[in-house]
This record gives structure tokens, C-alpha cells and sequence, in this order.
């Protein structure tokens, strides 16, 4: 920038704006520039316009495509501290990603049971008081309002996912997204997510964009997207914009030192875990035994 424009953002901005326009031979008729301008902004214009165009229709044929895979679900934890007489519960809307039409559905661990991240986030101090969460009911809401009863069946902890199925068989497949075909994306690509929306918003499905910021390659592949405020939630499935699923995003969290607010922030980030991770931990879910003993995907099979 000119020496003289250096702390005056208002000077600085007609300066830019007077560089940006565009300039024209004096020797051109007078009455042809006002065309030649309005033609010169006309195709300036145009690039952008059309390339979020295309992401829009993209964005849309996707949603249209996998948007009854996505459903809520519905959770009730009972909370309860070592040594305190009493327990608390607590009802949450969470989003849950449909991954075979028997009903199977994946959902952040961290959000259905949060049992695992809490021992992981809290000091030595605070984790002399156990904190005990309990999984007490589990039901799938679809979009016609069939409300179906379901229980964990598989949890693993490592990639912080959580599987679901109902406890019977529904009567006709539901809608679900084929992991199989997974796609892959890079830095500073865009991905489009699906989600529900809670109670409030009747609950209506909704997409986003969220742009990959930065892509993880050990202890093993997983995608961080940006931190953009968007409608997009624990389980929500994202898609790459030819229309293949990326993964599910779930939270990543490491043992915190110390109990501080900036301690829990730095030791967690939300993630984009693979669709390849997921389908292999799909194959391990069991059938729905009703309030036999869920099973925990073992250590080795990652």
C-alpha cells in the first residue's frame, strides 16, 4: 500500500476501490464507455456467481438424495456423582446417520454417552468423583413420526462412535447411506453435511458447507473441518460434492493436564472420521438382544 495511506482505513479503501475499476483508453468514443463498463463488470461477475451456483446444485441433489438417512435421536441419560444421594436426567435430540436399511445407526459416542470423554477431559482431582451416566432410553424418530425403540450395541471408544439398532425389525427398510462408496477430499476442499433440526424448527432436515482445513494422516486418516458456526452436529454425514460420503463427524479428545477451560479446549476438536473407518466397525455390530450386555468393538480391529 502508498506510505500516505497507512492508518486510514477509509483513505485506503478509495484507493483500492480506484485501483480495482477498470481503466479505459481515452481515446474511445464517449458514448461507448458506459456499454464497455457495464460489459466489463457483467463478465467480472460472472466466475463467482456460477461457480456457487454449481455448489448449490450439488449441495441440493445430494440432500435429495440421502436426506431420509439422517434421523434424530432421541436419548435419555441418567446422571449421577460418587457420594450424592440424588440423580438427574436428561432428554437430548441427537443426529444419527442411518448405515444399513435394517435400521443400523451411527452416532458420536461423545453425544449418546459421554461417559468416556468426561474420564478422559477431567483432572485428577475431579476425577476422584466418579461420575456415572446412564443410557436409559433410545428411540429413532423418522420423519412420518414413527418413533422406534433402540439400543447401543456396539461402542467404541477410539473413534468415539456409537451403533444403534432398533429392538424390532422394522416393518419396511429405511433409507440408508451405502458406506461402500466412500469418497475422499483434501485440504481446502468443501464437503456438504446433512442434519436435523431439533423440535423447535419441527424438526426438518437441513444441509451445510463446511471447507476442510486440515487433513490428518496419523495415528490414522481423519479430516478437520473449519470452525465456521453452521447447522451441522455430532453424527451429521458429510459428502463430497460428487456425491460420495466423506465420513461422519464425531469429537476427537486426548487426556487433558490440569482442569483448566483452555486445557479441555485444546485437548478436543471435532473431526470428520472416514467412511472406511466406519463401515469396518459397522461389520462388528451385533444384533439388537435386549438388555443382554452390549458388545465393545475390540482393540485390534482398527
Amino acid at each position: 500500500m502508498h506510505p500516505r495511506l497507512v492508518g486510514t482505513r477509509s483513505t485506503a479503501s478509495h484507493y483500492l476501490a480506484s485501483r480495482s475499476r477498470p481503466r479505459f483508453n481515452a481515446s474511445l468514443p464517449g458514448h461507448l464507455r458506459p456499454l464497455v463498463f457495464a460489459l466489463a463488470l457483467l463478465l467480472a461477475g460472472v466466475a463467482s456467481p456460477s461457480r456457487a451456483d454449481e455448489l448449490a446444485e450439488k449441495g441440493r441433489d445430494i440432500f435429495q438424495k440421502h436426506q431420509h438417512a439422517v434421523v434424530t435421536v432421541q436419548v435419555v441419560l441418567k446422571m449421577s456423582y460418587s457420594g450424592a444421594g440424588r440423580s438427574s436426567e436428561n432428554r437430548q435430540d441427537l443426529t444419527g446417520t442411518v448405515v444399513d436399511p435394517s435400521g443400523l445407526t451411527v452416532l458420536a459416542l461423545s453425544a449418546c454417552d459421554p461417559t468416556e470423554i468426561y474420564q478422559r477431559m477431567m483432572s485428577e482431582e475431579a476425577a476422584k468423583y466418579k461420575l456415572d451416566i446412564e443410557v436409559t432410553d433410545i428411540k429413532i424418530l423418522l420423519d412420518d413420526g414413527t418413533e422406534i425403540p433402540a439400543e447401543i450395541v456396539l461402542r467404541d471408544k477410539d473413534l468415539d462412535l456409537a451403533f444403534i439398532r432398533p429392538k424390532t425389525k422394522p416393518a419396511s427398510p429405511i433409507a440408508a447411506i451405502d458406506l461402500s462408496k466412500a469418497g475422499s477430499v483434501q485440504l481446502l476442499d468443501q464437503v456438504v453435511t446433512l442434519n436435523r433440526l431439533n423440535s423447535a424448527a419441527g424438526r426438518a432436515y437441513a444441509a451445510s458447507v463446511e471447507r476442510i482445513t486440515a487433513v490428518i494422516q496419523k495415528p490414522r486418516t481423519f479430516y478437520i473441518p473449519d470452525s465456521t458456526m453452521t447447522a451441522t452436529t455430532l453424527g451429521s454425514p458429510a459428502f463430497a460434492l460428487d456425491g460420495n460420503v466423506v465420513g461422519v463427524f464425531v469429537m476427537r479428545a486426548i487426556g487433558g493436564k490440569g482442569g483448566g477451560v483452555r486445557n479441555y479446549r485444546d485437548s478436543m476438536t471435532t473431526i470428520i472420521l472416514p467412511a472406511e473407518d466406519i463401515l469396518k466397525a459397522a461389520k462388528q455390530a451385533p444384533e439388537a438382544k435386549g438388555s443382554e450386555e452390549k458388545k465393545e468393538a475390540p482393540k485390534d480391529a482398527k
